[in-house]
C-alpha cells in the first residue's frame, strides 16, 4: 500500500503539478550585416578594427577614387562626342540630309550617355564607407591598401540591440511552443538570469535532427550580452 501510494505522489509531482522543457541555446543578433563594396579601387583608409563599437553613420574605410574618376572621365568624354554628334545631326536634319528616324536614335543615344554620367558621378557617395546602424565589428576581410571589386564583402556588422535566442526544439516538443509564451532564460557566463517570450517558430525542419529552430526575445538590462554566448531556456510546459 505504502509503495502505491509512494508510486501516485510521484506521478501526481511529474503530471499533476507541471513540468519544464528544459533546452540549450545561443545568443544571435537578429540584425547582422554583411556590408559589400559598390565601386572597384584601393582600401585608402581603414578605420575600423574587429571588436570596435561603431554608431550608426560613422566612416568605416575610404577607397580610392582613381578608379571611379576614370570612369566618370570616360562617361564626360563620351557625352561631349554624342552631344557634338547630335548637333552635326540637327544641322543636316534642317537641311534634309538625315532622316527624323537617325536624328531621334542620336537624341536617345545622348539621353542615355547623360545617365551614365549621372550615374557614375553618382558613385563618388559610395567611395565612404559608413556604418548603416549602431553595432559592432565581428569580421573585416579587407585591409588598408587591398584592392575591391564590387560584390566583394567587407565588414560584417552586428546590432546588439536586436539579440535573440535560438534553440532547436524536436518535433515531439512542438505542441508545446507557443508564440507569445514567456520563458526562463539563464546566461551563465554573463551571470544573467530573465525571462522572455517565444517570437518566432522557423518552420522549417532539419532532416538531421528532426528539430525546428525557435527565436526567442529576451530582457537582457545593461547586461553585457554577445551574439554565441551560451544560454539555458526553461519552458513552462
Amino acid at each position: 500500500m505504502k509503495i502505491k501510494l509512494a508510486i501516485i505522489f510521484l506521478l501526481t509531482s511529474i503530471y499533476g503539478f507541471g513540468s519544464n522543457l528544459s533546452l540549450s541555446g545561443s545568443v544571435v543578433s537578429d540584425n547582422q550585416k554583411m556590408l559589400a563594396s559598390r565601386n572597384m579601387g584601393y582600401v585608402k583608409k581603414m578605420l575600423v578594427s574587429e571588436g570596435d563599437f561603431v554608431k550608426k553613420g560613422q566612416l568605416l574605410y575610404v577607397i580610392d577614387p582613381t578608379e571611379t574618376n576614370a570612369a566618370e572621365q570616360m562617361n564626360k568624354n563620351q557625352l561631349d562626342n554624342t552631344l557634338a554628334n547630335l548637333a552635326r545631326y540637327e544641322r543636316l536634319y534642317k537641311k534634309d540630309m538625315v532622316s527624323r528616324y537617325d536624328l531621334e536614335n542620336m537624341r536617345l543615344a545622348a539621353k542615355n550617355q547623360k545617365e551614365m554620367l549621372k550615374i557614375s558621378q553618382g558613385q563618388d557617395d559610395y567611395l565612404n564607407v559608413r556604418a548603416p546602424n549602431d553595432g559592432i565589428i565581428v569580421a573585416k576581410k579587407i585591409n588598408q591598401g587591398e584592392m575591391i571589386a564590387p560584390g566583394m564583402p567587407t565588414i560584417i556588422l552586428t546590432d546588439l540591440s536586436k539579440l535573440r535566442i535560438v534553440v532547436e526544439v524536436s518535433e515531439s516538443s512542438l505542441r508545446q511552443i507557443k508564440i507569445g509564451k514567456t520563458v526562463k532564460i539563464d546566461i551563465p557566463s554573463a551571470d544573467l538570469k530573465t525571462t522572455g517570450t517565444i517570437s518566432s517558430i522557423i518552420p522549417s525542419l532539419n532532416p538531421m535532427t528532426h528539430k525546428f529552430t525557435v527565436k526567442i526575445k529576451f530582457n537582457k538590462g545593461d547586461t553585457k550580452i554577445y551574439p554565441g554566448m551560451y544560454a539555458r531556456i526553461t519552458i513552462p510546459v
